[in-house]
């Protein structure tokens, strides 16, 4: 496969895309991190980049992410607002799991809001399910369906004793 080649191709995956626990509110528009690529206090920021700023772009369609390499003397991150406002966040020699969790409390989503998103994602009110909990709670009850064998029972022809009978 060829998204298998290269550093640590695990990155590439869906479903490590997935596992991403950075979900961004939705008034940010552009999320920018100025970093260099040597240095000790800009080791974290480097991680940062390569394993976690994939899941946040997977997470974050709707966001621009732009990346400022080997221009700043320490590390940082600067998130733009829609009305305007920008925020300043230092991550000078943070790892990668301190810049993570700092993301999760200043500029993302709470736990109970993804809960709640992703309970209104659900749509319940979707006329084709059917069974315990929805408004129907058998297929036979939508006009045009074949009725419960138990109510009325199969032609013959679609039984499946009656079909392979008859081949013999």
């Amino acid at each position: 496969m060829p998204f298998m080649v290269g550093k640590a191709p695990i990155r590439r995956t869906l479903r490590y895309l997935e596992s991403g626990k950075l979900v961004l509110k939705d008034k940010i528009k552009i999320f920018s991190i100025n970093y260099n690529t040597y240095g000790n206090h800009h080791k974290g920021a480097r991680s940062f980049v390569f394993w976690n700023l994939p899941q946040l772009q997977y997470k974050n369609k709707a966001v621009q992410v732009v990346t400022f390499r080997n221009i700043t003397p320490s590390p940082f991150i600067k998130c733009y607002y829609d009305d305007g406002k920008q925020i300043l966040i230092d991550i000078d020699s943070r790892t990668n799991d301190e810049i993570l969790s700092h993301l999760i409390k200043v500029v993302g989503k709470s736990l109970d809001t993804l809960e709640a998103e992703a309970i209104a994602a659900e749509k319940k009110d979707n006329p084709a399910n059917f069974g315990v909990g929805c408004a129907r709670s058998c297929m036979c009850e939508i006009p045009g369906q074949v009725p419960c064998p138990g109510v009325l029972p199969l032609p013959f022809h679609m039984r499946g004793k009656h079909r392979h009978a008859n081949k013999n």
